[in-house]
């Protein structure tokens, strides 16, 4: 039993160190083997080292098996453990998210006058783009003094806006 408890034991270390040194480990066990990517990563790698010395610990200690029998179920759960491992970490690459937040994201937001738009100038406004407050230069087609809460009515460049006053 306490050899499966020390290859259970080191499956965790290689996992914490997989996870601490990520692309560290991966790049050296790349230039030795081959390339470990996909099925073949540290994570899935230590979970599968993981699962055959504790499940053949708990078959040992609990179930009473003979070696044999406590590997061959470790070797079972082991693989188990390593296919879900792989699924996982795949269905984390695979998310996407949301797209990056653009400009044209602006229009139709609301945001406050920080410094007065005079007629026919620009003035600024602080405007949320992806949740980030962010100052824009602002025209309108009145002025419109500071504090005034505005509209973005259009984007016509990466920095300015066109506002509205907002009427209540």
């Amino acid at each position: 039993m306490g050899w499966f408890l020390g290859l259970g034991s080191a499956g965790l270390v290689l996992l914490a160190l997989s996870l601490l040194f990520d692309g560290i480990l991966e790049g050296i066990a790349d230039s030795i083997g081959g390339g470990l990517d996909g099925l073949l990563s540290l994570p899935v790698i230590a979970g599968f080292v993981s699962a055959i010395g504790f499940t053949g610990a708990i078959a040992t200690g609990a179930a009473g098996a003979g070696v044999l029998a406590a590997t061959l179920t470790g070797i079972a759960v082991g693989a188990l453990v390593a296919w879900l491992t792989w699924r996982f970490s795949r269905a984390l690459l695979r998310d996407g998210g949301a797209p990056a937040p653009r400009g044209e994201d602006l229009t139709g937001t609301s945001g406050a006058v920080v410094t007065a738009i005079p007629a026919g100038g620009y003035g600024e406004v602080l405007l949320y783009l992806g949740g980030q407050p962010v100052k824009y230069a602002a025209k309108a087609a009145g002025p419109v003094a500071r504090g005034t809460e505005v509209w973005v009515e259009s984007v016509p460049s990466p920095t300015s806006v066109t506002v509205r006053p907002v009427e209540r």
